[in-house]
């Protein structure tokens, strides 16, 4: 049982309430036993730990809802962890969750890759939050109809790559003229609108909760506003890259900026800026997809799609913040209350009685991306040498630190 502690000193913050004030937060066996400004204010009683904060921000627990896990060696749980992720879902296949440092769900499969089922309601038995192809599309119409309606009678929503698969098949990156200078074939943004305006259709019908995955283009993020003004019960999410890069950065066949959907244009990476601001877009998530070196460090038409993204997920994310696109309760909504309430997970808030899952974090702390520290085994990422504001220092998983930067 993890011992009581008091984390004084520290800027509490609660999205799903729009707590933000300086105070103090007990733990005990745990949970969240108390918290509030005005806690302990003559001193912590004997027999309780106290870890002074220093004036940085105590948020729930990071709650990161596209993870690929990697292999056995890749240390994905150790890389979330430092990341200030206490929780992560995994795509299928899953991640192995015995000995993680933070807590590991995963998505169950919806289709068997041809016109039938995946053993969808064994998944959703064994504990699947919900249903996805994970980096595939289901692209066929029947079968995603299918699977709403199954979905549905399981209570359980279901996630889609939105990726028309047959105007992306041969695509390299985003349509248009970057491409075309560079000479490799383009994935046009429509391929990602057209396939979720036909799924809004069969969501229209059977009324099952659906989620559009790392959307990264500005027509997706319209017609998702129009379905959620319409009441349809539709949420999305992005991942950093899609607000914090462009096309442009793939100038040099540069393979760590090679992703699936593609990098985009000025005008779609804003649209997704303003899909956070207004609300459209629920949650950020880093689309870890760890991948060795053999795989990139190859011809740029060769390489696999994928960046790892968990340790730089909670920067990039107050890179708005302190650009001011973004408050800093709804950038942190869309890394905790967010993801929690989507897939039904009783975490995401600080409350009395709750997992003690808590993320410590200087939001004024400069530092420079360097793969080469990071947990993650793989280096695939666009953002080495970016400088950045703003890290995880604590990691607390069930009252007991995973993860501490000046340890």
């Amino acid at each position: 049982m993890a011992p009581r502690m008091a984390y004084r000193n520290a800027r509490l913050l609660d999205p799903a309430t729009g707590l933000d004030a300086m105070g103090t937060l007990l733990t005990e066996g745990g949970t969240i036993a108390d918290f509030g400004p005005g806690l302990f204010a003559d001193g912590v009683p004997d027999g309780i730990g106290v870890t002074d904060l220093g004036g940085q921000c105590l948020a729930p627990g990071l709650i990161d809802m596209r993870v690929t896990a990697g292999g056995r060696e890749e240390a994905t749980p150790e890389a979330a962890a430092a990341g200030g992720v206490t929780a992560m879902v995994c795509l299928p296949p899953g991640a192995d969750e015995t000995a993680s440092p933070v807590r590991v769900y995963r998505y169950g499969r919806a289709s068997d890759g041809a016109r039938g089922l995946a053993e969808m309601a064994l998944a959703a038995r064994s504990g699947a939050l919900a249903f996805t192809d994970g980096e595939a599309a289901i692209a066929d119409a029947a079968v995603m109809l299918r699977v709403l309606r199954y979905a549905g009678a399981l209570g359980r929503p279901v996630v889609q790559h939105p990726e028309e698969p047959s105007l992306a098949d041969g695509g390299q990156m985003n349509a248009g003229e970057v491409a075309t200078r560079m000479g490799l074939p383009g994935i046009p943004a429509q391929a990602e609108v057209i396939l979720i305006e036909r799924d809004l259709r069969l969501v229209e019908l059977t009324g099952t909760r659906y989620h559009a995955a790392h959307v990264s283009t500005g027509a997706a993020v319209e017609v998702i506003r129009d379905a959620k003004r319409r009441g349809l019960p539709v949420t999305c999410d992005t991942a950093p890259a899609y607000f914090a890069l462009t096309e442009t950065d793939v100038i040099g066949y540069r393979t760590a900026a090679k992703l699936s959907p593609p990098l985009r244009g000025e005008m779609d990476r804003r649209a997704i800026v303003e899909g956070l601001a207004d609300g459209t877009i629920d949650a950020v998530v880093s689309d870890h997809r760890p991948q060795p070196a053999d795989r990139k460090d190859v011809p740029f038409a060769d390489a696999a799609c994928g960046i790892v993204g968990l340790e730089t997920l909670l920067p990039l994310v107050l890179e708005l913040v302190h650009n001011g696109k973004l408050p800093l309760s709804r950038a942190l909504a869309a890394l905790t209350c967010n993801p929690a309430d989507l897939l039904g997970l009783p975490l995401g808030r600080l409350a009395q009685g709750r997992a003690a899952d808590l993320t410590v974090f200087d939001p004024d702390r400069l530092w420079r991306v360097d793969v080469a520290r990071f947990r993650s085994r793989s280096r695939n990422s666009p953002f080495d040498r970016r400088p950045v504001t703003g890290r995880a220092t604590r990691t607390v998983v069930g009252g007991a630190t995973v993860f501490n930067l000046d340890a």
